[in-house]
């Protein structure tokens, strides 16, 4: 896939522009092309601080249950944020295909976990992904759209840019005529903290080409979604 624009290109090779994140952080593009040696010094950097917050919390980091949890934390954070340290063209690895087919498709159900960026707690819930293949007829291989949503999952998140994030990444990698993309989720910010409603769910969706502007494609959608 090419692109006319000189400007900065994204981990797909788009122009940032038509990304939903579009300036990574330069701590993020240095996790990306880190060394073994580095990242060896991350995990240990991060493994002084949790120690710090222990002590901060009211902890003793040196008692017998906690020697280990530093590096354990560490470790454990630095695999749920390893969307970072992804790229997305070799998670999709050419699993783009050409087949005679213009219906829907969808892949419901996909299990997601993230961290909420503004408590770095859990989220936990299901995603669905639709989408109508385009004029050109490409289709992706279906573990992929799971792919997609577990790399951008594993990222300090919101759940509506998460959401977005999903939608356009399967536009821009076949350029079908709509995506569809909704999601289910409970955040423990809200059940562990603050209001405390156990059981609570927050809804988030993002519709793109066909499903924005036919009501007819987007209610059938909705209704296979729900039809579980």
């Amino acid at each position: 896939m090419s692109t006319a624009s000189a400007g900065p290109v994204s981990l797909l090779g788009w122009p940032v522009s038509a990304q939903p994140h579009p300036d990574p952080a330069k701590s993020t593009l240095s996790r990306l092309n880190a060394t073994p040696e580095e990242k060896a010094a991350r995990e240990q950097k991060m493994a002084m601080a949790v120690r710090t917050i222990l002590e901060c919390i009211g902890e003793d980091p040196d008692r017998e249950g906690l020697q280990r949890t530093p590096e354990r934390y560490a470790q454990a954070l630095m695999w749920m944020t390893k969307g970072y340290e992804e790229r997305l063209t070799d998670v999709i690895n050419n699993a783009v295909f050409a087949e005679d087919h213009d219906e829907m498709v969808l892949v419901r159900d996909i299990d997601i976990s993230s961290l909420c960026e503004h408590h770095l707690v859990p989220f936990t819930g299901k995603i669905a992904i639709a989408y109508i293949p385009g004029q050109n007829q490409l289709v992706l291989g279906l573990s992929k759209l799971a792919r997609i949503a577990e790399t951008f999952s594993r990222r300090l998140q919101v759940q509506e840019r998460l959401t977005k994030q999903i939608a356009i990444a399967v536009q821009e990698a076949i350029q079908p005529r709509g995506v569809a993309v909704v999601m289910e989720a409970t955040h423990l910010c809200m059940t562990m903290r603050g209001v405390q409603k156990p059981g609570s769910m927050t809804v988030t969706s993002c519709m793109l080409g066909c499903f924005r502007t036919q009501q007819k494609t987007r209610d059938e959608f909705l209704t296979l979604v729900k039809g579980r």
